[in-house]
């Protein structure tokens, strides 16, 4: 009820100062003696007969938190109150860097969506590894790995190795992300040889036996699709992530259609639900997806299980709903799986992939 007032007020500031103000209120909050207590039972989400193991991992419910909120670690507390099952954090490169210049940040109101073009912007694997092992243990936290700008493609899989050597150990998974729109060059590790040598690499480090997620991109065709999942799976992933933010410009509305960068939201929503069904299709449940990309309604989430997806996450419906949305859409996921006579989430995963 209060939000709506908020978010005209944050909405009158350049986004990412926005995104600023309102991570520094989430802290203080957490900081407030018996403030976490009340935002613990304001935000509580339904969790009977939507809780289930994912890649040995307890979910309470499907809903998470996407990466690119808490790009830092240091809102992963305050994000556990709120309701999520779960919490991205990063994307995390080896070394700190700026990313690109501001403004990289932009809302299309009228879209219900973003685009950014941060381009990893990160503390770096040291502070988030230590702010990592103070983490909330109630729920799992994952960590989201990318390299460094100036780092060649050839050399990407030495910062890949780096941070998830570094940060693993403090993770519940890590999640590889070589999907970025916003890092030149990124992308080109969906080819076959390069992806096979990196997850091989990554898997045969793994001594911490932490489930290892790939994201992949909703931009390519489905032969290069069905590439990324065929050497993924044959490589051992734990499982994929379907999808990053999209390159595409699908009828937006909005002054800033036309900046430079990926775009989330609505208008991902189509070809990301597109995408995460064919994955499911070609992985036949051999390992778990998880559902991103124009989520906002409990309709939504309840189409990404039936699709294929294991759990979901989001981030731009926070942006334009507020602190409530992880609650409000796993309540109403309880509410139509009532309406259908579903007693328990297993019934719903992929029943029409």
């Amino acid at each position: 009820m209060i939000y709506p007032l908020l978010r005209h007020a944050l909405f009158t500031l350049d986004a990412e100062v926005a995104h600023e103000r309102t991570a520094a209120l989430l802290k203080l909050a957490v900081k407030t003696p018996g403030m976490a207590a009340v935002l613990k039972r304001l935000f509580a989400p339904a969790t009977r007969g939507l809780s289930q193991q994912i890649a040995g991992m307890h979910f309470a419910h499907p809903i998470g938190l996407a990466a690119g909120f808490d790009k830092h670690a240091d809102l992963t507390h305050g994000m556990a109150l709120l309701g999520f099952s779960h919490i991205e954090v990063g994307t995390v490169t080896p070394r700190p860097q700026a990313g690109n210049p501001k403004p990289r940040l932009f809302r299309l109101a009228q879209d219900d969506a973003l685009i950014n073009r941060m381009g990893f912007n990160s503390e770096g694997m040291q502070v988030v590894a230590e702010r990592l092992a103070t983490r909330p243990r109630a729920l799992p936290v994952g960590i989201n790995i990318g390299k460094n700008r100036d780092t060649a493609l050839e050399q990407a899989g030495d910062d890949y190795l780096a941070a998830f050597t570094h940060l693993a150990p403090h993770a519940d998974y890590v999640a590889v992300n070589i999907s970025s729109p916003n890092t030149p060059g990124l992308r080109q590790l969906h080819e076959t040889a390069a992806l096979r040598e990196l997850l091989e690499a990554l898997i045969k480090a793994n001594q911490w036996h932490r489930p290892i997620f790939l994201k992949i991109s909703p931009d390519e065709t489905p032969t290069q699709i069905e590439q990324v999942v065929a050497t993924a799976i044959e490589a051992g992933i734990s499982g994929i992530i379907a999808t990053n933010t999209t390159l595409a410009r699908p009828n937006l509305r909005s002054a800033n259609a036309n900046e430079t960068g990926g775009l989330s939201g609505e208008p991902l929503k189509q070809a990301a639900l597109e995408t995460l069904r064919f994955v499911a299709q070609l992985t036949a449940k051999r390992v778990p997806i998880i559902g991103v990309g124009g989520i906002s309604r409990a309709e939504d989430v309840y189409a990404r299980l039936k699709a294929g997806a294991s759990a979901v996450q989001l981030y731009t419906a926070l942006v334009y709903q507020g602190p409530a949305v992880a609650a409000r859409l796993s309540w109403g996921l309880s509410a139509l799986m009532r309406r259908d006579g579903v007693r328990d989430i297993s019934e719903v995963i992929g029943v029409e992939c």
